[in-house]
């Protein structure tokens, strides 16, 4: 089987992540889908009940953009973005998007199993079908992006100026 190059696998979580990072915003204008409730939503998304409130889905938006976007830049997509940034943390951003991918597989794991998750729940499946495989299968692809060789940076930009067109 072939491997996939880090620009594809860069691609392929960086819309994963921007399209949650969509989703949380428009949850945070008091939208529910695809629920009929916050309480539903709320336990559909996160099997506990928390307020989905826009002090907390914007920042969480925000995350996710900017993860998506510095796994772009990680491999070289975007490269006048990546000039303005230290050349660390692009890297360390894969690596942090990996770690996070792979904890919340970790726990869909755990409920798979049961403790935790009530397997009359609809939570219960929507993990066991898509949450889980899809956070462990994304970890594993963002580590090839974390892994990767440096792309080529172009010259560091000095501050204020903008990239030649």
């Amino acid at each position: 089987m072939k491997r996939m190059s880090s620009t594809t696998s860069a691609r392929t979580v960086a819309a994963v992540l921007a399209v949650d990072g969509l989703l949380h915003v428009y949850w945070a204008t008091g939208q529910t889908w695809p629920a009929r409730d916050t309480g539903r939503l709320s336990q559909l998304v996160l099997n506990t009940q928390v307020p989905f409130t826009p002090q907390g889905l914007i920042p969480l938006a925000g995350l996710l953009g900017g993860s998506a976007a510095l796994l772009l830049v990680r491999a070289g997509r975007l490269p006048g973005l990546g000039r303005r940034l230290p050349a660390a943390l692009p890297r360390w951003a894969a690596h942090a998007v990996t770690g996070g991918l792979l904890l919340r597989g970790m726990v869909g794991l755990v409920w798979v199993t049961g403790l935790g998750a009530d397997p009359r729940d609809t939570f219960y499946w929507l993990n066991l079908l898509l949450y889980t495989p899809l956070c462990l299968a994304l970890a594993a692809v963002a580590r090839m992006v974390a892994t990767a060789p440096e792309p080529a940076r172009g010259p560091a930009l000095p501050a204020g100026s903008a990239p030649a067109r």
